[in-house]
């Protein structure tokens, strides 16, 4: 059963909880328009925040589905991951909020926060299966193109999987609030459109092929 967000205490939203979101379809869409999420672990005792690519499976076999990332297995955030509660963040930057006073100054924004326990992935289907979604993560529809891993890579990898059941997202969106006699001495404001946007690709110069494939091509348009 797919519950709605924000399920216990510690993913519930109390700051401007009118930008709270309890869809969980809107933790997926912030999922995908994120490249890079930030994996928070305990090492040593200390709290370490690491940026990575990431892959998600809605219909994964955690509660209400899987996040996984991955790394080499020195990696000493993975080795340290299983069994502890980790915390993964993603935000997507839509605008520069831009008031007439320093205090209202703002970024419309939407961002998800997961939380769970670290499971390391020891299935190889499994793994195979996560470290596919990585990839397609990045580039839908690539995994698909590639040769398939051998023993050597995964022997080499370490895959987290970290349950999608806690979660929550925020969302700001519209333009600057500002206080009236800030608005009635006259300025400007108004927001600033941020996006991502892909460029051209750049062929490698030891490719047997100049053909951009159609995978990287579809990735190129959908991020024009």
């Amino acid at each position: 059963m797919t519950t709605t967000l924000s399920p216990t205490d510690r993913t519930q939203i109390r700051r401007h909880r009118d930008r709270a979101r309890t869809d969980r379809a809107e933790l997926f869409e912030v999922l995908d328009a994120s490249l890079v999420c930030h994996l928070g672990v305990m090492m040593h005792g200390s709290p370490v925040v690491i940026p990575t690519v990431f892959g998600v499976d809605p219909d994964g076999p955690d509660e209400d589905g899987t996040l996984y990332v991955h790394g080499s297995v020195a990696a000493r955030s993975l080795v340290e991951a299983p069994g502890q509660d980790l915390c993964v963040t993603c935000t997507v930057v839509d605008g520069l909020v831009l008031a007439r006073s320093a205090f209202h100054h703002s970024m419309n924004y939407r961002s998800a926060v997961v939380i769970g326990r670290g499971r390391v992935v020891t299935d190889r289907d499994e793994k195979v299966r996560a470290l596919d979604r990585v990839v397609d993560h990045v580039v839908p529809g690539r995994s698909a193109t590639l040769r398939g891993h051998t023993r050597k890579e995964l022997a080499a990898t370490t895959v987290i999987a970290i349950a999608l059941h806690e979660a929550s997202v925020k969302k700001r969106e519209g333009t600057a609030i500002d206080d009236e006699p800030d608005v009635l001495a006259g300025g400007w404001a108004g927001v600033l459109p941020i996006a991502t946007v892909a460029g051209t690709p750049e062929t490698a110069p030891d490719s047997m092929t100049q053909q951009v494939p159609a995978d990287v091509r579809a990735r190129a348009r959908s991020l024009s």
